[in-house]
């Protein structure tokens, strides 16, 4: 049986796309699997030589049914390749599971998003699947839903995507009329409001942060795993923008599957409690500056110009 296909986004890191699709042709549904590798064009001389690399390791790989390699002719960006590449996807194969280059994805990665587009495919609540969890203390069940959607490895149909607005000024702009800043922002504990406000300001090129205000506006939930099957590997100096290491995002994947049945389809209580105190045990001085490079990293761990 054909699975649903994936959408690899990949600029200048020829490791960490190596990494990223070892893992994924780890799966077992990988040999069913079609993937789309689309690599972005250099933003200059001094990027050429390392997105040749990454083009190569593009189309070297293997594991898959297919393999579809997409070379930029110019920088386009993270945000908009992103966006380009997903509409082309669902427009004709109705589904996509979206991957960039600095993820590391557990062998049961493709399962988990594949049952899921599939139990909720018909679903118009639902907005997307996503594959990694922050690394909470508090129990999760083991699937859960929250309004709104995420971008660390995840998926998608073409009802959903149609719903995302690139404009970041109309977004926030609904978001104050209706009073929801507080609640979109997971009552005060992250500033997801602001970095709306950044994006509209042309001071971050966020397609992550548009992606989730469009999803909450239209009242609709993602489905998250209860334990990791994604987990980000960027955090390693390694980015055009962001030198800086970090570990308090980092998670242990799964060893074992996320089983996929039918559950209310309405935000978990438990779930928002969960990442809601997590955030609120962060570092609080600097939140703002640290969100923002967060916004960044959610959209792009590339280059943004």
């Amino acid at each position: 049986m054909t699975r649903a296909p994936v959408a690899v986004f990949a600029y200048r890191r020829a490791g960490h796309l190596r990494r990223a699709l070892d893992s994924l042709a780890a799966n077992p549904e990988a040999p069913q699997t079609d993937v789309f590798v689309f690599c972005d064009g250099a933003k200059g001389p001094r990027d050429a030589a390392a997105v040749a690399a990454a083009r190569a390791v593009a189309r070297a790989a293997s594991g898959f049914r297919s393999v579809e390699v997409i070379e930029r002719g110019s920088n386009l960006g993270l945000a908009q390749s992103l966006i380009a590449g997903i509409t082309q996807i669902v427009e004709a194969r109705e589904r996509v599971i979206v991957v960039e280059d600095d993820l590391v994805l557990s062998p049961h990665f493709l399962a988990f998003m594949n049952d899921a587009l599939t139990l909720y495919a018909d679903d118009e609540r639902v907005a997307s699947v996503h594959g990694y969890v922050f690394p909470v203390r508090r129990a999760l069940p083991e699937t859960f839903f929250l309004k709104g959607a995420e971008c660390w490895g995840w998926s998608t149909w073409r009802r959903a995507w149609r719903r995302f607005d690139p404009d970041a000024a109309a977004l926030l702009r609904q978001i104050r009329e209706r009073r929801l800043e507080r609640e979109f922002d997971l009552d005060g504990a992250y500033p997801y409001t602001r970095l709306l406000e950044l994006q509209a300001r042309g001071k971050v090129d966020s397609w992550a942060i548009r992606w989730r205000a469009s999803c909450y506006l239209a009242g609709l939930v993602t489905l998250y795993p209860g334990r990791a099957v994604v987990r980000n590997a960027g955090f390693d100096e390694s980015g055009t923008h962001h030198r800086d290491k970090s570990s308090e995002f980092e998670v242990e994947l799964t060893d074992a599957p996320v089983r996929v049945q039918r559950i209310p389809v309405e935000p978990s209580a438990a779930g928002r409690a969960a990442y809601v105190d997590f955030f609120r045990r962060r570092e609080r001085p600097g939140l703002l500056r640290r969100a923002w490079r967060f916004a960044s990293r959610l959209a792009r761990r590339h280059a943004i110009a």
